[in-house]
């Protein structure tokens, strides 16, 4: 398989998870707690990146880099979804409490106490409101996260050839 099927592929498992994220949210009015708000950056950082390979369709190290970079993007949503995974493995004396909405802390603190307070995690992030074949949606997601982070580095290591051709200079 060549790599800009690879990205394409991701790219478009990338969208197809944020869509059901939001579905989560605006149809089964699920509230995304701070972990998985940035758990949903992640993806989009890893859908932009593949989006972008495919479309570059670099030859060579070109594509390596952008398997790197995706590689990289997903292992840090993998470390939020083992956060949340861990939150969500605590009995219920050690969980800690719950904080306000994303929203309201955007509105009153700087971006970096937001970030810092979202990456511990909160009350929120360890309340398991859906489950799919025994997993929970951070269950799902570092499984995602797994998977792209190995194909990252498949590509990293020149597991899948490139799809540009080499060109014809015209000397013999």
């Amino acid at each position: 398989m060549n790599r800009r099927i690879v990205f394409s592929l991701i790219s478009v498992v990338c969208a197809a998870l944020l869509a059901v994220a939001f579905y989560m949210e605006y149809v089964m009015l699920l509230d995304p707690c701070p972990l998985c708000w940035l758990q949903r950056y992640a993806f989009i950082g890893v859908g932009l990146t593949a989006l972008l390979a495919a479309l570059h369709n670099p030859g060579g190290w070109g594509g390596r880099i952008y398997g790197l970079l995706m590689a990289l993007l997903s292992a840090a949503g993998l470390g939020l979804a083992s956060r949340q995974l861990w939150l969500q493995s605590l009995p219920a004396d050690q969980v800690p409490s719950c904080g306000p909405s994303v929203d309201y802390l955007l509105d009153i603190l700087p971006l970096r106490e937001v970030l810092s307070i979202a990456i511990r995690g909160t009350g929120d992030c360890a309340e398991v409101l859906w489950r799919f074949l025994g997993l929970s949606i951070a269950g799902w997601t570092a499984i995602f996260f797994t998977l792209i982070t190995v194909v990252g580095l498949a590509i990293l290591v020149g597991a899948f050839r490139s799809s540009r051709r080499p060109e014809i200079t015209g000397q013999v």
